[in-house]
């Protein structure tokens, strides 16, 4: 079971971090994102739901983030925890919704506010992470 222990306290603080983040990001940029969504606020009118998701996911993407860095790195440290966030962006997140906006026709605007937003998101996540610590590093 060591494989999957992490510092919950950490993965929490991650969560509310880059949740925080998330809300700042998108009340600077509200405006631009959605003329980049090509809808109103009235058409978009999506309640509270994405809010829960968006807390869930992060939840998850933070307790990875405190599972692979000290296994990537070797030990958890604020640039360790920031390195592989970005990695992890740069490698799985960004690809993938370049992937689905060039499908679904998306503008390249909404792209790079929404891809950017996950980039903060990862890094302030490794950020916390490596301040408070992710776990052990699992042994063999």
């Amino acid at each position: 079971m060591s494989h999957f222990a992490v510092n919950w306290l950490a993965v929490v603080l991650a969560t509310v971090a880059s949740f925080a983040f998330g809300a700042a990001w998108y009340m600077g940029l509200s405006r631009q994102w959605l003329n980049a969504l090509g809808k109103t606020r009235e058409q978009l009118n999506v309640g509270y739901t994405p809010f829960i998701w968006s807390v869930l996911v992060e939840l998850v993407m933070a307790y990875f983030l405190a599972l692979l860095t000290p296994a990537l790195m070797g030990e958890v440290t604020v640039a360790g925890g920031a390195i592989v966030g970005a990695h992890m962006w740069l490698g799985f997140v960004v690809t993938s919704l370049i992937m689905n906006h060039r499908y679904e026709g998306m503008k390249w605007s909404l792209t790079i506010i929404d891809g950017l937003h996950l980039l903060g998101v990862l890094v302030v996540q490794g950020v916390v992470i490596g301040l408070f610590g992710g776990g052990a590093v699992p042994s063999a």
